[in-house]
């Protein structure tokens, strides 16, 4: 009788399990974001298709399968992050004149920082435009190595005021560095960073006034990929060839023919032209962006206790003294996509709802500050009276009921004919999600929970 098959591939599609001995514990405390589009279809093909591209490059930590509908609302997504542990929200939109928004906002309590999208470029371009393309399901396992450059500006020499306040400057360096778990270098794994985040904020222009500097980042996405140095496309080949050979497949183009060469010397001279007997200088080197000094990874062969005592018997002769063999590696970025060139509008306190703390284009006076922080002061004094007075209705009712804690008259049925009351506040009603009118609830499979969960 045939045996049954066990099925072992229930979590295939969920690339957001822990993996490279993550715990789940450590996974748990990993910061997850959903990159959402507003208002669905009307942001048109090429920002449904940007989501898409951002979406991916926030791999592992992000919904990749999130669906949105017209009807949804911000209020939607920020009632969902809760429950499926999700840390941040990147919002795009498109405005009535075209224009295209990023918001990226911090749950549950803020901040959110507005980005106009001036340029943009979609992952399938940027791959168009290249000779030899990237391609690898094994880059997005991991999360990227954030590199933030020019984050924080030196001071002014002639005593003008800074485009954004330092403690605003601290503020989105430190909403950016959230968006990834944090490496260690003692125990992250060099083969576990695969890709690149390079977030580059431009210099202001030599000349420029006050009012003209602007915060402007430049976003690149970029695949790591490594080669040994200081070998000669020959021994590379060779090298390549071994592989082939210990995993043999039906188009074999990187394997040499040495059929008509008489010895391999021949090839190793000069695998283009027997006859020279030299190599070029060209073939040993190889187009990088910078060489480093890494251990040699290899497979450890696990010894027995015999084995292991005559090892230290014979004091480890000819293992060169048991240190590490460090070779050179080969460092090129690839570039994966999308770019993007962000213009920093405004930062606010809460999740796209609160007190603007600062903005591009309005400056307040002191005074203005200082009626705009009564007026929060009221709001919120408000808002903690509803509350108050929602609270003490309910016990009303329940009385008016014969429901009151402790008292087992009705059993099982206590909570029954009570009038369920949600303390929800009048501004969330006003929050502004462009072109989102409609309530509705968020279409999120089971894949998608354990996507972000």
């Amino acid at each position: 009788m045939a045996r049954p098959r066990k099925k072992k591939r229930t979590h295939v599609g969920a690339r957001n399990g822990p993996s490279n001995g993550v715990s789940a514990q450590a996974a748990n405390r990993d910061p997850k974001s959903m990159v959402i589009r507003i208002g669905a279809g009307e942001v048109g093909a090429s920002v449904s298709q940007l989501v898409k591209d951002v979406r991916s490059m926030m791999e592992p930590g992000t919904a990749g399968r999130l669906k949105e509908r017209r009807s949804n609302r911000l209020r939607d997504y920020t009632a969902m992050a809760g429950p499926l542990g999700v840390s941040h929200l990147l919002l795009f939109s498109r405005s009535e004149a075209g224009n295209i928004n990023l918001r990226l906002a911090l749950t549950p309590r803020g901040p959110t920082l507005h980005f106009r999208v001036e340029q943009y470029s979609l992952a399938k371009d940027v791959r168009k435009a290249q000779r030899h393309p990237r391609g690898g399901a094994k880059d997005f396992l991991t999360a990227p190595l954030l590199v933030m450059n020019n984050f924080a500006m030196p001071a002014t020499t002639d005593g003008s005021q800074p485009a954004v306040p330092k403690h605003l400057e601290t503020l989105t360096t430190m909403v950016f560095q959230s968006l990834f778990p944090p490496i260690s270098p003692q125990a992250t794994p060099l083969s576990s960073i695969r890709r690149v985040l390079l977030l580059n904020r431009e210099m202001p222009k030599p000349g420029s006034g006050a009012g003209d500097v602007k915060y402007t980042l430049n976003l690149r996405h970029y695949a790591i990929s490594t080669k040994r140095a200081g070998l000669s496309r020959s021994v590379r080949r060779l090298n390549t060839a071994e592989k082939l050979i210990k995993k043999p497949s039906k188009h074999n183009h990187g394997m040499p023919n040495l059929s008509k060469l008489n010895d391999v010397a021949d090839y190793l001279l000069d695998p283009s032209a027997v006859v020279s007997g030299l190599t070029s200088a060209s073939e040993t080197e190889i187009e990088t962006d910078a060489e480093v000094e890494v251990l040699e990874v290899g497979a450890t062969k696990v010894l027995n206790k015999q084995q292991m005592f005559d090892k230290r018997t014979r004091g480890d002769r000819g293992s060169h003294s048991g240190r590490p063999e460090v070779e050179k590696r080969a460092i090129k970025l690839v570039e994966l996509g999308p770019r993007m060139k962000l213009r920093m509008a405004k930062i606010e306190e809460g999740v796209c709802g609160g007190k603007v703390m600062w903005h591009e284009y309005l400056n307040k006076t002191p005074e203005e500050v200082l009626q705009m922080e009564k007026l929060w002061d009221s709001r919120r004094r408000e808002k903690e009276e509803r509350r108050r007075a929602q609270k003490e209705n309910i016990e009303r009712k329940r009385e008016a009921k014969g429901i009151v804690k402790g008292d087992g008259r009705n059993g099982g049925e206590e909570g029954e004919g009570v009038e369920d009351l949600e303390l929800d506040d009048k501004e969330d009603e006003g929050w502004n999600s462009e072109g989102s009118e409609d309530h509705g609830a968020i279409e999120i499979n089971q894949e998608n929970i354990s996507t972000v969960g």
